[in-house]
């Protein structure tokens, strides 16, 4: 299978309600997806990068450069399969969204040719997942109280509160008291702390959390590893977690009790396999992040969360927790649950029409030797 080119499209998603966290506040999810094309079909990816390097380096005009310029012409020639596509893309140092977008585009259109949906080639156990909700920093105490039973009444199974300075011990000590002991709760500071707010960190240990996100810089694995000694809520690694050997180390110096996985943080859904695995033989449970995906990204994230040491419900929140049109047919929950897709590759298609709506800009760049054409 030889690739003919590959179609880059640009749409703006409009959230339901602002998302607030840490770095800054979303209001539209500005999307970069990627089709790749063959003679034998076409598959789609999604890049999760924002539109400003606040949660990781990357960031949508880069990725969509680094596509264009480096990782589509990598791939020309090349007999596409899912042993192929990671050796192209990994002699280019960094951009693992960009390589993640570009990967999920070449299994969907590969593993669709062949029947496969993509849960079973990345070895599911499971017809569906449990879900969990991410809150984000809210202006007033009683309206996150609001928002957080709201998803409860939705059936949501794990509430994550999203903290900051000034937005961490009193938030939480509200959801517990409001909402009791049994809901399972957990926060996020997308690296908002430093080692000098120990206390804060050890005045949360009281709510009896599931974990306590990613508190400091990524960097930062032995700042973690010293954390993780002086409270007793575990510690779950996020934007530190860039490949299966990061989590390694990680777990090794005790920095990770618990781990995030992303696909595009890491690089695409064969290395999160790779990431997986790893905690999987420490004994380390491991959940799936989310990124404010389309149903396209959010197919593929409940394909990954199916695995069997996905054993914490993660942020594969049904479709109208984002957006009140998706690009596909939405993800519903029933019973806080997704289903996890049975159809070929990544399960799911676009809507042409809905994606034709949405679409700011599209462009084409051949496989083979040719010119890119902006359409």
């Amino acid at each position: 299978m030889r690739l003919d080119g590959v179609e880059l499209y640009r749409i703006a998603m409009p959230l339901v309600s602002p998302f607030r966290t840490s770095f800054g506040v979303q209001t539209t999810r500005d999307v970069l997806l990627v089709r790749a094309v063959t003679g034998e079909g076409d598959g789609w990816g999604e890049c999760v990068a924002m539109s400003a390097p606040l949660y990781s380096a990357e960031y949508v005009d880069a990725a969509a450069d680094v596509i264009i310029r480096f990782l589509v012409p990598a791939l020309a020639g090349v007999d596409l399969d899912v042993t192929t596509v990671r050796p192209a893309l990994d002699r280019f140092k960094g951009h693992s969204m960009a390589k993640a977008a570009v990967e999920m585009a070449v299994l969907d259109v590969v593993l669709r040719a062949r029947g496969v949906p993509l849960a079973a080639h990345l070895g599911a156990v499971r017809t569906t997942v449990d879900c969990g909700v991410s809150v984000g920093v809210m202006d007033t105490v009683p309206e996150l109280l609001d928002a957080v039973g709201g998803y409860l009444d939705e059936g949501y199974k794990r509430i994550k509160l999203k903290i900051e300075p000034g937005w961490d011990v009193e938030p939480v000590r509200a959801v517990r008291e409001r909402f009791g002991d049994d809901v399972a709760l957990q926060v996020d500071a997308n690296t908002a702390y430093t080692l000098a707010d120990v206390a804060t960190m050890v005045a949360l240990d009281p709510f009896d959390l599931l974990l306590i996100e990613q508190p400091l810089p990524e960097d930062d694995l032995l700042g973690h590893a010293e954390l993780a000694k002086q409270v007793d809520t575990p510690i779950c690694l996020d934007e530190s977690i860039t490949s299966a050997n990061v989590a390694r180390a990680a777990i090794e110096l005790g920095a990770a009790q618990i781990v995030n996985i992303k696909a595009g943080r890491v690089g695409g859904y064969l290395s999160a396999v790779e990431v997986h695995d790893a905690c999987a033989s420490r004994g380390i449970p491991v959940w799936c992040g989310g990124m404010l995906e389309t149903g396209l990204g959010r197919a593929a994230n409940v394909a990954l969360a199916a695995m069997p040491n996905f054993t914490l419900p993660g942020d594969t929140s049904a479709s109208r927790r984002y957006f009140a049109r998706d690009v596909t047919e939405p993800f519903e929950l029933v019973n806080g649950t997704l289903a996890v897709p049975t159809e070929p590759g990544i399960g799911v298609r676009p809507h042409p029409d809905v994606l034709a709506e949405l679409t700011e800009d599209k462009r084409w760049i051949p496989g083979m030797a040719g010119d890119s054409t902006a359409l």
